[in-house]
């Protein structure tokens, strides 16, 4: 079996093999750009073990897996000209380098290049692997929409928010453990087993990144402690705070959205999670959602010892240090 740290490097080789038409060159090297920015490839990882569960071979998967990361970083593209961001992974992003219009549009061809590695997949499973990442696709367009949407909202409910998580973060980690076993030759019993596996522990990673982002260490967590107070986001942790506080708190929380002293709101609304014990109630939900995943993983019908790695990269992930 391989392990993530190769799995990884295999797809980092295959990245640097893509050959994108050298013309147009601002349609074309921005792809370039954005898929040779890195990260931890994870996603594309996960297809790449979800078919080594039924197969010791995965080069007939590494298609699939560039779909799904070539998928993922168009996301990134559209997401940070939605969000105005200046930087992705240190560096300039896409749309401030070239411009918004041709962002969107090398956005759009990367759509097309992610189709283009899945024909390439054989025959015999390729409708199920166009339906399962087009579902996946799909799903995770609904999400950023939903999110979208939530900032406008003034009252947003905790299932609502499990439901944007699942669309725009976990469907991708979900649809890429299916795609990955399908490609393989498992069953579909198998497949749709990986894909709760998937989702499940996509939604606890997402509602652990909630968690440290308030308590997190920022020289492990990798981010701005407090982003997502600073940014009034409707995360877990908020709308659990709002469906607990009385009313004296309330008034002080609601203050704290106009307060342009970044440290202090922090601060304020920190304490805040700290009076009602929100980091508790939040870590018993991630971890509600993380029991289901490794559930999910332990009724797979596939031997143990097959199962290691990925048992293990997704405790590595689950057991993030706050």
């Amino acid at each position: 079996m391989y392990t993530p740290t190769q799995l990884q490097e295999v797809i980092e080789n295959a990245i640097q093999h893509i050959q994108y038409p050298k013309q147009p060159a601002k349609l074309y090297e921005p792809i370039s750009y954005i898929m040779s920015l890195g990260g931890k490839r994870i996603r594309p990882a996960l297809v790449l073990m979800a078919a080594n569960l039924f197969k010791t071979e995965i080069e007939t998967a590494i298609p699939a897996a560039l779909a799904i990361e070539t998928f993922h970083n168009f996301t990134l593209i559209h997401d940070d000209i939605m969000d105005n961001a200046p930087l992705r992974r240190g560096k300039q992003t896409v749309h401030e380098k070239w411009g918004v219009n041709n962002a969107i549009l090398s956005g759009d061809v990367m759509m097309v290049e992610s189709n283009k590695h899945l024909s390439k997949l054989h025959q015999e499973v390729l409708k199920d692997a166009l339906d399962t990442f087009n579902t996946t696709a799909q799903g995770v367009c609904e999400g950023q929409q939903l999110d979208m949407e939530f900032e406008e909202r003034e009252v947003v409910h905790i299932d609502e928010y499990i439901n944007m998580i699942r669309l725009k973060t976990a469907v991708l980690i979900g649809g890429a453990m299916k795609l990955g076993a399908q490609v393989a030759g498992a069953t579909a019993e198998d497949a749709n087993q990986l894909y709760k596996f998937g989702e499940n522990l996509g939604i606890a990673f997402q509602l652990q990144d909630d968690i440290l982002d308030v308590y997190g260490d920022p020289e492990k967590f990798g981010k701005q402690i407090g982003g997502d107070i600073i940014a009034n986001k409707k995360t877990l942790m908020l709308l659990k705070l709002k469906e607990l506080v009385n009313e004296n708190h309330l008034a002080e929380l609601e203050l704290q959205s106009s307060n342009s002293n970044q440290h202090e709101k922090i601060r304020n609304i920190t304490a805040l999670y700290d009076t009602y014990d929100i980091r508790t109630l939040a870590d018993a939900e991630m971890r509600k959602y993380s029991d289901q995943a490794f559930e999910a993983l332990k009724n797979l019908a596939v031997d143990e010892d097959r199962k290691a790695q990925l048992n293990l990269l997704a405790n590595q992930l689950m057991n993030r240090e706050y």
